[in-house]
């Protein structure tokens, strides 16, 4: 097939093909189901402290000793400006969020 009759044959074929397109049936959007899902925490143990007054409290001295074993962590939770003045050496900083 010469030259001059394969373009005009493509063009034919893809304006056929693209007329069908158009006169295809949309599709009609479905119902979307949503699922709220409620979060499931594991149980938390009955020996919490609930009030402040249950947090158990330890002297300034049995604070130094589990710091220095490695065994506790010292959490400054003031502004970073205050924390940058002066902090305890070892001190991790999380600044409240007020």
């Amino acid at each position: 097939m010469p030259k001059t009759k394969i373009i005009p044959a493509i063009s034919i074929l893809v304006l056929a093909t693209l007329a069908c397109n158009a006169l295809a049936p949309k599709a009609e959007p479905t119902a979307t189901m949503v699922v709220i899902l409620e979060p499931t925490f594991p149980p938390q143990p009955s020996d919490l402290p609930v009030t402040e007054n249950d947090v158990p409290r330890v002297s300034l001295e049995e604070a130094l000793v589990a710091l220095n074993a490695g065994a506790a962590v010292i959490v400054d939770v003031r502004s970073p400006d205050s924390f940058a003045s002066s902090h305890i050496a070892g001190a991790a900083t999380f600044p409240s969020m007020k």
